[in-house]
């Protein structure tokens, strides 16, 4: 138990999220997590404040990798494409994980704390890919519109995911919301000389 191994905030993770859906959140201590990680307690603590925050480890890593996306992404691409292109790899990798995906949309609808708190935490995601823009010379208001556009779609799409996650496709369906994004937005000013014609 002792020995080092590698991806030790993972490891706890993946622990945290199958004691979660075998025993409940509130009957689960770090203790038994750290112990089903194969680590010690303190090293649970040493790493995570509380049980809470190993919930949303992977929101954390998912702010990582797209910050990191965007920052790759090959110069003259717009800022919508970035971060959508950042949000798409996030789709594959939960699409990898139905059953943990499942696990914690139960959590989140079973406990208000974490729902305020992923509430926070995805904030904290679209908030980072918006100052990745910026570093990327996306000017003030595109940054944030750009980012919390996407974040919007994504959310979308993984609500309509969640509901059969087995038999659908999460990429697909965060593509089919950008498209349909923008088809909305094609006709945005469709009707915009109309306004005040009726006076």
């Amino acid at each position: 138990m002792g020995r080092w191994e590698p991806n030790p905030r993972g490891r706890l993770a993946k622990a945290a999220v199958e004691l979660f859906a075998a025993q409940g959140f509130d009957q689960t201590t770090g203790a038994q997590i750290a112990a089903r990680a194969g680590m010690h307690e303190r090293s649970f603590f040493r790493l995570f404040p509380d049980k809470r925050e190993v919930f949303f480890h992977a929101v954390e890593t998912a702010q990582r990798e797209a910050v990191v996306a965007i920052a790759e992404a090959p110069e003259g691409t717009s800022p919508i494409d970035a971060v959508a292109a950042a949000l798409e790899q996030r789709c594959a990798i939960i699409q990898q994980h139905p059953d943990a995906a499942l696990t914690r949309h139960d959590l989140l609808a079973a406990h208000v704390e974490l729902r305020e708190r992923d509430l926070s935490k995805h904030a904290e995601l679209a908030a980072g890919m918006a100052e990745a823009l910026r570093e990327r010379g996306t000017p003030q208001p595109a940054a944030t519109l750009a980012a919390d556009t996407a974040m919007a779609v994504f959310r979308n799409a993984f609500d309509r995911w969640i509901a059969d996650p087995r038999h659908q496709d999460l990429p697909t369906l965060f593509r089919d919301g950008l498209s349909e994004l923008a088809s909305i937005l094609s006709g945005l000013g469709a009707g915009g000389t109309q306004h005040g014609s009726g006076r």
